[in-house]
């Protein structure tokens, strides 16, 4: 472990070497993918699905697998799951016709190389060749606030210069079969932050709603309070969940993005504990580095929890700061505060951002205190945000219903 950080330390400060490390392992994983790309030929009835790069059961992708298996349609297709752990995630498939293989496994790359059909929601290894008869439909992971890939104009990151994001990106968008947006907003943003235009892909956006989205308008008062008893909270507090997003500035060798939340719990505690709960949700850059434990009992890190979708349901309150959740909490039309802590910094020396804050439906605070008193007001937010918090929705969310899967998979999946 401390030569890993030793030498992510020094790669951070040499740009050359960097590149040189990262050709030497995609070329490695181009020569062992090469001999099973060549080795399979394409099941049109295969379809393989990963979330986050295998580290969840969650978001479009598990959105658009559940339609399939309620569509008898799809009843003969063999699916397809990777995850960093399948183990891990056994218990959640019941289907006979799904297999879990382990990421960067032989599996994986025979999948791969079979699958008509790949359905993810982050950029996939560059050693992963798509042939012409595959279908690659990235479904992204939400609507942006931050800027990303060729729209990025400030050098903040330490793991990437601005260089090596778009090449990342470009090496991504070139396998492009598809993407999928819930709004023109979100389609013009995908556009540019990927340069579609610029490699002929303009078009390749299916603008029909957010898959992810389906279970905002389905889930019952059933699935609240089994969800609750699930993770152990008391059924009669209400709940706060905190999104906070990482620094791409806050990065530890051999650990990976670190984030220390800028909220004191104690306090948090002290002035709420007999009305909330909170539920801390990390982004999966950082879920391991944050330690909650002292608060056990008030604060609940859910940042391991799958879907977010359950998390977002059984809230009264989201609080976030340039994470894209509060697009998709939107469609809930429950309470929002943004905890803009270090704007400046953000918005100057790290991304900025894709519309004008002034759009968010809910108070920018960039203090603890002006934060504890908004959750005091909260009685008075549908007032004061409610022709806000409509304009919102009809400008980023007006393609969401329990449908859009259906949509989707009707337009990709051609027999």
């Amino acid at each position: 472990m401390k030569v890993k950080a030793a030498l992510i330390d020094i790669m951070k400060k040499n740009v050359g070497l960097r590149k040189l490390a990262r050709k030497i392992l995609s070329l490695k994983g181009r020569i062992k993918y090469s001999f099973y790309y060549h080795s399979y030929s394409v099941d049109g009835k295969l379809i393989i699905f990963e979330s986050f790069g295998g580290r969840s059961y969650s978001d479009s992708p598990k959105a658009m697998y559940e339609e399939i298996l309620k569509d008898p349609k799809y009843k003969d297709y063999k699916l397809v799951w990777s995850f960093i752990d399948k183990e891990e995630k056994k218990h959640l498939f019941k289907d006979k016709n799904t297999l879990l293989i382990k990421n960067g496994s032989k599996e994986y790359y025979k999948f791969f190389s079979k699958a008509k059909y790949w359905i993810t929601n982050a950029k996939l290894p560059d050693y992963i060749k798509r042939k012409k008869n595959q279908v690659y439909v990235q479904c992204w992971h939400g609507t942006p606030l931050k800027r990303l890939g060729f729209d990025i104009e400030v050098d903040g990151n330490v793991m990437n210069s601005i260089e090596e994001i778009r090449s990342s990106y470009y090496k991504d968008a070139i396998r492009f079969s598809y993407m999928i947006s819930p709004s023109k907003f979100c389609t013009e943003k995908l556009i540019s932050a990927f340069d579609l235009k610029e490699i002929g892909k303009e078009n390749i956006v299916i603008e029909k709603g957010y898959p992810r989205n389906d279970y905002l308008f389905t889930y019952t008062k059933d699935d609240i309070i089994r969800i609750k008893k699930e993770l152990n909270i008391p059924l009669d507090k209400k709940v706060i969940i905190y999104c906070p997003t990482f620094r791409d500035n806050q990065h530890t060798s051999g650990i990976g993005y670190t984030y220390i939340p800028e909220i004191d719990f104690a306090e948090f505690k002290k002035q709420f504990k007999d009305e909330y709960i909170i539920l801390f949700r990390a982004h999966y850059f950082v879920s391991k580095s944050v330690d909650l434990s002292e608060y056990k009992g008030f604060v609940y890190d859910v940042s391991n929890h799958d879907d977010p979708n359950e998390l977002f349901i059984i809230s009264d309150i989201l609080i976030t700061d340039y994470s894209s959740v509060f697009f998709d909490y939107a469609n809930l039309k429950r309470p929002m505060l943004f905890y803009m802590y270090d704007l400046d910094l953000y918005k100057g020396k790290l991304r900025d951002f894709y519309l004008d804050l002034d759009e968010l439906p809910g108070p920018i605070v960039e203090d603890e205190k002006d934060l504890f008193k908004e959750i005091k007001n909260i009685s008075k937010y549908d007032k004061k945000y409610r022709e806000k918090y409509e304009k919102f929705n009809q400008k980023f969310n007006y393609l969401d219903d329990a449908h859009s899967s259906k949509r989707v998979l009707d337009i990709i999946i051609k027999d």
